[in-house]
């Protein structure tokens, strides 16, 4: 129920993952029982590390590792390797951390790691494959401005944390992106591909030592960089306020946003066990009780500057906002039922542990919980 990031409690584990530090470069390895190795190399910053103007910079230079090739392989030969063994090499951008991330079978490992290593450090950022892709990135832009679920969380988080990092949005505008060229997206790149920043989370079995090695050659020519420190920051709204954008729909879309607390911090696992409580009540007594929407929804955005997002579709706004009104005041005065809160515990348990059947699921846990 919960829509965007949240923290997990890496409990779900076949065996216990271990970590080392290779290069000055922290590495979580967790073993997983099968012969699918999953790889994820963490660039931390996200939209702490571009100005509003340069939106969408790191996204275009995470998607330019593979699309536009390498010193050693133009994109056709790179993709025609990796589609022999029928591995993935990808890598996209967020609002904390960039991903970049490797998918195989283990025997075919020895195949793809150069690939990895080789768009991770060499990339080409060849000319015309970079105006490709960025102009999918625009059309993609384009579709989504047309979607108003996509725009009322737009501007919502514009107007929640406006001056604030997180008002910038990973995928960029159609204006910042069109301005961005290959040689200055490049360069981006190479000033944040430092160790400082990096984090790398293995999930597979694999030999410690023979991975040591692998680690090793990927870092190697990476350079050691600034020390890094992300950013956290608080949001509690300063005051009440609203603001509306006329567009010609059928309905009225709303989106209220507010404070939630750091993950991690003491209050952050009973008010997400909360919010799984509250959607669903909020789901009961607008759609189910009032036929005040189709699909009402509440969520935890839990990054680095967490907020709580209450998103409705609607024909009758005031009636819906008495509904709301009506509800938030009921639960301060009479809070949860023992009955609710024994439910909500065991359909968090049962979401953890399906969301932790791929190594994939795992790698990202591990890698988030290890950057929030």
């Amino acid at each position: 129920m919960l829509g965007a990031a949240f923290m997990l409690p890496v409990t779900a584990q076949i065996r216990k993952p271990y970590e080392m530090t290779v290069n000055g470069v922290k590495v979580i390895v967790q073993p997983s029982g099968n012969e699918i190795v999953e790889v994820r190399t963490i660039l931390k910053g996200g939209v702490q590390n571009y100005p509003a103007d340069k939106e969408g910079i790191e996204s275009l230079a995470m998607t330019a590792l593979t699309e536009c090739g390498t010193t050693k392989d133009d994109k056709n030969s790179f993709k025609d390797k990796l589609d022999k063994v029928s591995a993935e090499i990808s890598g996209n951008s967020g609002m904390d951390y960039s991903t970049f991330r490797l998918n195989c079978i283990k025997s075919d490992l020895d195949v793809v790691w150069p690939l990895y290593v080789d768009a991770l450090t060499t990339p080409l950022f060849d000319g015309k494959e970079f105006d490709r892709i960025k102009q999918d990135a625009i059309n993609n832009l384009k579709s989504q401005a047309s979607q108003p679920d996509y725009a009322i969380n737009k501007l919502a988080k514009e107007t929640a944390f406006a001056g604030k990092d997180y008002a910038k949005d990973p995928d960029g505008t159609e204006e910042t992106v069109n301005k961005l060229t290959a040689a200055q997206t490049k360069q981006y790149y190479i000033s944040i591909l430092t160790r400082s920043r990096l984090l790398i989370v293995v999930v597979g079995d694999l030999d410690r030592n023979e991975l040591e090695k692998r680690i090793q050659q990927l870092t190697a020519p990476i350079p050691e960089g600034k020390p890094f420190k992300l950013n956290r920051y608080s949001y509690v709204p300063a005051k009440n306020s609203f603001k509306s954008e006329k567009k010609d729909l059928a309905t009225n879309y709303i989106e209220g946003v507010t404070a939630a607390p750091q993950p991690g911090s003491a209050d952050f696992d009973a008010y997400i066990l909360a919010s799984w409580i509250f959607y669903d009540r909020h789901f009961l007594e607008v759609r189910t009780n009032n036929g005040l929407s189709y699909a009402p929804i509440v969520h935890v955005d839990g990054g680095l500057s967490p907020s709580t997002n209450i998103i409705v579709s609607t024909t009758d706004p005031d009636k819906y906002k008495a509904v709301l009104d009506r509800l938030v005041n009921k639960i301060k005065k009479e809070g949860f039922t023992s009955e609710e809160v024994k439910n909500g515990k065991t359909g968090y348990g049962t979401s953890f542990y399906y969301k932790m059947e791929t190594n994939a699921a795992l790698a990202s846990a591990l890698a988030l919980n290890e950057v929030l």
